[in-house]
């Protein structure tokens, strides 16, 4: 198998909404966002697929190893070597990298998060830095586009906390802020056992509309000249804010089911923006 049909395996199995923008995209684009796709999916799952935390540790330094080598011209994994190949065209830098390991290794270190801007920390990392390269990747031409492209990243991340909170509660893993429980009159068994609450709907509603708040910041920021080079991530935008929208309509129902959107509606969502420029 070649790193080009490593990475394409690695991105079209995670079945993520991500893969449904890729398909829009030039040849070259394309193969340069699903090798950086490739790659945020291989340190993430050492996260996902932990059993030994000092397994998993040790890991993530080997992945800033591999990076650092890579960026030296030795890379060794499937996935930089994809990569590397494409980083100088769509200046994806060393730094990008090592910031998402940086946000992968946060997991690693913490299962709570005191307050929203400590959490924006983290989103800031695993989603917003992701947004920045994606961004290049996409044809980004002016500077404003950075910013929105953190800002939707964090949009995302959020919509994913959402949809996550009892997937992440039986890793113990709670990712809304303890203050924010707290004002809500949340406690964190009440999360980890997984007990539906009028005031876990209640603190639900909250985070899903400082998520909407989210994206529609974003959209003001995205400048004119970049709207149609940036369509993937408005594509991406499109299925997860319908996404969202699904949570809410099912009364935020996602201590002990995952809410979804079928293939076919991430296709046609992602066609919609690409064919009719409809977020």
């Amino acid at each position: 198998m070649t790193p080009e049909q490593y990475v394409q395996q690695k991105a079209a199995a995670s079945g993520s909404s991500f893969y449904y923008a890729f398909l829009f995209l030039p040849k070259p684009r394309r193969a340069a966002i699903t090798a950086f796709y490739a790659f945020c999916r291989e340190v993430d799952d050492v996260v996902d697929d932990m059993v030994d935390p000092g397994v998993a540790h040790t890991k993530l330094a080997w992945w800033q190893g591999e990076v650092t080598q890579a960026y030296a011209g030795k890379p060794s994994h499937p996935v930089m070597k994809a990569l590397m190949p494409l980083a100088a065209a769509y200046a994806i830098e060393e730094r990008h990298l090592q910031a998402v390991i940086e946000g992968c290794l946060m997991d690693l270190q913490q299962t709570r998060y005191l307050d929203y801007p400590n959490l924006q920390r983290y989103c800031h990392l695993v989603a917003g830095v992701v947004g920045e390269v994606a961004a290049r990747i996409f044809g980004q031409t002016q500077a404003e586009t950075t910013a929105y492209a953190h800002k939707m990243g964090q949009a995302f991340q959020l919509t994913n906390i959402i949809r996550d909170v009892g997937e992440d509660a039986m890793r113990g893993r709670i990712y809304l802020p303890i203050d924010e429980l707290q004002k809500f009159d949340l406690k964190a068994h009440e999360i980890l056992n997984r007990i539906n609450s009028e005031r876990f709907v209640a603190l639900m509603k909250f985070q899903a509309a400082r998520a909407h708040t989210l994206y529609d910041e974003a959209y003001a920021m995205l400048p004119p000249a970049d709207r149609r080079s940036q369509k993937p991530g408005l594509m991406m935008a499109s299925i997860y804010r319908t996404l969202l929208r699904e949570i809410e309509a099912d009364n935020f129902q996602v201590l002990n089911q995952r809410v979804s959107l079928t293939p076919l509606r991430k296709f046609w969502l992602a066609w919609r923006v690409q064919a009719l420029g409809r977020v």
